[in-house]
């Protein structure tokens, strides 16, 4: 489980085939931030782009462990099958802070960039969700955006069952998230609010369970 609040932005360095075919996935090598290793041990589970991954080895002197990610995981993902730079969080400890809202790190689409730009002091951010996601996109309600904890300003449904909603970003978010080198066009993984998802299946599901 994760709160969408980033703790580090790394690096993919390196990506490697973990078979002959596209049927296999990638071992991608992370550069994380100084000292965001430390403690950090083997099968731990770090979000990268909000999607969870298992760390499968590492070194805390230099700052490098590795993931492997399936090619499921790679066909429904974006920004895991190259180099770059990647939004980090660690999985949240019992005891922690809830600072963002509840996020699985379970991707559920994947959207596409239709404007960043600033507005004032701010960003704004403007996303076309696909029509998978849409019913859950609601105003003042959370998203999270390539693993960041979000606020949805606006939402307008589209003709062909897409919605295109509106983020407002302040600096430091800009400033201390990969979410600085969105760009129009640029796919982004999404995970709607782990909340509406249930009240969207017991809404659908009244009358046909038993209870």
């Amino acid at each position: 489980m994760f709160t969408g609040i980033i703790t580090g932005v790394g690096q993919i360095v390196d990506t490697q085939a973990l078979g002959a075919d596209a049927s296999h996935g990638r071992r991608l090598t992370v550069q994380a931030p100084a000292g965001y290793l430390e403690d950090v041990g083997l099968g731990d589970s770090i979000a990268h782009n909000g999607a969870c991954m298992t760390v499968t080895q590492f070194d805390a002197a230099t700052g490098r462990y590795t993931i492997d990610v399936s090619a499921e995981s790679l066909a429904r993902t974006a920004g895991l099958d190259g180099l770059g730079r990647v939004n980090l969080e660690k999985a949240l400890r019992a005891n922690a802070r809830l600072d963002g809202h509840l996020v699985s790190g379970h991707v559920d689409g994947v959207g596409q960039v239709v404007s960043f730009q600033p507005v004032g002091e701010s960003w704004e951010l403007r996303i076309a969700a696909p029509q998978s996601l849409a019913r859950f996109l609601a105003y003042k309600g959370s998203i999270t955006v390539n693993g960041v904890s979000l606020t949805v300003n606006s939402v307008a449904d589209q003709p062909d069952g897409q919605a295109v909603f509106s983020i407002n970003l302040i600096p430091h978010t800009v400033e201390n998230t990969a979410l600085g080198d969105l760009a129009a066009g640029v796919r982004v993984n999404l995970e709607v609010d782990l909340i509406a998802r249930y009240v969207e299946r017991m809404l659908s599901a009244e009358g046909k369970l038993p209870g």
